[in-house]
Order: C-alpha cells, then sequence, then structure tokens
C-alpha cells in the first residue's frame, strides 16, 4: 500500500541543475548526498529530504523545468492537502523570499 502524499512549505535558497548539486549546495557531504540520491531514484517527482547543522530539514526539490531548487524545508507543517500547505507557506515567507510547496 502506497504512503498517503504529504504536502510541505519550502523556501528557496538557490537552483541548481541536479538533486546532487543542489544538496551539495544545502551543506550536505558529497557521498551523503549521493546516498539519497540514489535512494530517492525509485520514486521520481518528490523532494529529497535530509537534515543538516543539527537537525535543521532541507530538501532538494524537482522544479517544472527539470532543474532542482535547494531549500530550507518545513516538514513539521506537512499537510495532506497542497492548498493548506500554500497557506502555510504564505506565513513563512519573508519579503523578497521565494517558497514553493513540495511533496514527500
Amino acid at each position: 500500500m502506497e504512503a498517503a502524499r504529504r504536502y510541505f512549505p519550502a523556501v528557496v535558497r538557490s537552483e541548481h541543475e541536479s538533486a546532487l548539486d543542489a544538496l551539495v549546495a544545502l551543506d550536505l557531504p558529497r557521498d551523503e548526498a549521493m546516498d539519497l540520491v540514489v535512494a530517492a531514484w525509485e520514486r521520481p517527482g518528490g523532494a529529497i529530504v535530509a537534515a543538516v547543522d543539527g537537525g535543521r530539514p532541507v530538501a532538494a526539490v524537482p522544479l517544472a523545468d527539470g532543474r532542482w531548487a535547494a531549500c530550507n524545508a518545513y516538514p513539521e507543517h506537512a499537510c495532506a492537502s497542497a492548498a493548506e500547505a500554500e497557506r502555510r507557506l504564505g506565513r513563512l515567507l519573508r519579503r523578497g523570499r521565494r517558497g514553493l510547496v513540495a511533496t514527500g
């Protein structure tokens, strides 16, 4: 049985050509980032979530144009609907910041 899809807000830090590049930009060690990309290979389309700096959640999120966003992730705000996650994202964004709703 497939797990229910969850949506969570993410604040974009930068964009990259690959998931590996996005994870490395988030300060994950390259070998750990490669392990995460390989583990996610069988479930395309979803975010790759990791923890850095003592547990701070980050994510590499696929974009519509094929690039990947390196994001600060907020899985503690995960919800069952994209609309609710979008509303929560609006509360997290500061002026000039860009965010998106990720699935995981």
